[in-house]
């Protein structure tokens, strides 16, 4: 079994995003990124996989087309002498950017095995008025072309994908050498995307070379999973804390406890700052953990950059205190956290006070979330010592946020430079709510084992299986078919369908 080279070259007019697209692939910074023409000014190979076997799949990112029609003359007039002489000599010296887009096209028909062109599809291609000499230029080239629609702008439903996809392919029209259409954007794509281009790939490969290409495919989709797993452990270690966690609430003296009793003002102020204190503690306590579970997933994608304002930080001018409404027996407790837990809930039942968050959906993540009151019912009933925890609804909510701030993080090309949150796409929020519904028995069954002795990471694990088979859930619905062949999922979560099954999803993608 020899070793196999194969080459994917990215081409475009100049100016549409190839190093973006070539930092987002590989993983790390090459090249120059500048809103400007003729950055990138020669071909430049990168290794983008490899195999124990010795095969490599390499990248090569290059000058764009430029001034595309004058290209097209000056290659179609390459073996005239004139013809010649125009593009080895006059154009060296007087016309750099097509001298290098010459060189370029060169390297490209000599190097490549597999064209990947960038339109930017922000634009009509009616308005693209370079598209019909550059796809004489891929003609003259003579290599399998897949148009990849990149600038496509923040993460949208799979139907406006589409939409765009059958307007290029449509504008492209029936070219043999035109492989494919897909949409690949360099600043929004999901790695679930580069599965499906894999794979319209592959029947595009020579067939002396498909061995190769197959078993650089595998490693690829095995990178991609080891790293989907890495993520899935990142996002359920916090909210296994959560579930795990507790904290004791000071005891007040007799005194006070009378007043407290009496309803008297001093001992309402004195047991309410204690029950403050440890919810404080509480969510001080899941607000750094979130913090270190983003950063994990932040570095796990390649990417740099940090956490979004902590939990405590959001919306901290809405929390507020209210007075008792019976005594000894309810109150309503605020100052407690800040507006991102709105719907805070305490409540002492099962020995213990819990505190939860009906509103909670991707606050913690940065998503909107609303103004909450903190409840809380006061039962003595001779309790030695009482102790607040987050109750199910709460950690039901923070595995909404976990999957939302996954898609983000997921989605975010490392050509955008440094990790920046921001405002999730709202179809994301129904995907992930459908998502969760399926998996709630399984996370419920979670929930009920969470006991003062719990093993915390025996309830991560649990977690780690359920947010899997619900990501891979949401990615499915997302792009439907592009798991199909990318791995078994590491566990499945009760009552949702295993996404790596083929199942009716209409038109897949590319």
């Amino acid at each position: 079994m020899s070793a196999t080279s194969i080459a994917w070259t990215l081409v475009s007019h100049t100016n549409v995003g190839k190093t973006t697209l070539a930092r987002t692939l590989l993983g790390r910074d090459i090249g120059e990124v500048r809103d400007a023409a003729h950055v990138t000014t020669e071909a430049t190979p990168y290794t983008l996989q490899a195999t124990p076997e010795g095969d490599a799949l390499v990248l090569w990112d290059t000058p764009g087309f430029g001034d595309s029609a004058r290209l097209a003359r000056r290659l179609a007039l390459e073996r005239n002498p004139i013809g010649w002489f125009l593009a080895q000599v006059w154009d060296r010296f007087r016309d750099r950017p097509l001298h290098l887009a010459q060189l370029a096209v060169r390297n490209v028909r000599d190097q490549a095995d597999v064209l990947l062109y960038l339109v930017n599809a922000s634009e009509a291609p009616a308005d693209a008025g370079y598209l019909a000499h550059e796809l004489d230029v891929l003609a003259w080239i003579g290599k399998p072309v897949f148009v990849l629609l990149n600038q496509t702008g923040a993460a949208r439903p799979r139907a406006d994908d589409e939409a765009d996809e059958l307007r290029w392919r449509a504008a492209v029209g029936p070219r043999p050498f035109v492989r494919g259409v897909l949409t690949l954007d360099a600043f929004a794509r999901c790695w679930v995307q580069e599965i499906v281009l894999l794979r319209a790939i592959a029947a595009a490969i020579e067939p002396a070379k498909r061995g190769g290409y197959e078993r650089l495919a595998a490693a690829w989709h095995a990178r991609r999973i080891a790293q989907f797993d890495e993520a899935m452990a990142a996002i359920a270690a916090p909210i296994a804390l959560a579930a795990c966690d507790r904290v004791a609430v000071g005891r007040i003296g007799l005194k006070d406890r009378l007043e407290d009793l009496l309803r008297a003002p001093r001992g309402e102020r004195a047991q309410d700052a204690l029950r403050q204190d440890a919810q404080r503690a509480l969510a001080q306590r899941l607000d750094a953990a979130v913090r270190e579970s983003t950063a994990r997933l932040i570095a796990i994608h390649g990417l740099e950059g940090s956490a979004a304002d902590a939990i405590l930080e959001r919306l901290a001018d809405r929390a507020r205190t209210e007075t008792p409404l019976d005594e000894g027996k309810a109150a309503l407790m605020g100052g407690v956290l800040s507006g991102a837990l709105s719907g805070l809930a305490a409540d002492l039942a099962a020995g213990g006070m819990t505190l939860g968050a009906g509103t909670l959906i991707g606050a913690i993540a940065g998503a909107l979330g609303g103004a909450g009151i903190a409840r809380g019912y006061n039962v003595l009933a001779g309790r030695t010592e009482s102790f607040v925890r987050w109750d199910d609804e709460l950690l039901e909510g923070l595995a909404r946020s976990a999957l939302l701030r996954y898609l983000a993080v997921a989605h975010y090309g490392r050509g955008r430079g440094e990790w920046r949150e921001s405002e999730y796409p709202r179809f994301w929020h129904d995907v992930v709510e459908g998502a969760v519904a399926r998996g709630r028995a399984a996370l419920a069954a979670t929930w009920a084992h969470r006991s003062a002795d719990a093993d915390r990471l025996a309830i991560e694990a649990e977690l780690h299986t359920t947010l899997a088979a619900l990501a891979r859930d949401v990615l499915e619905a997302l792009y439907p078919g592009a798991l199909r062949d990318a791995g078994a999922a590491p566990g499945r979560a009760g009552g949702a369908a295993d996404p790596g099954a083929p199942r009716d999803a209409g038109v897949a993608p590319g």
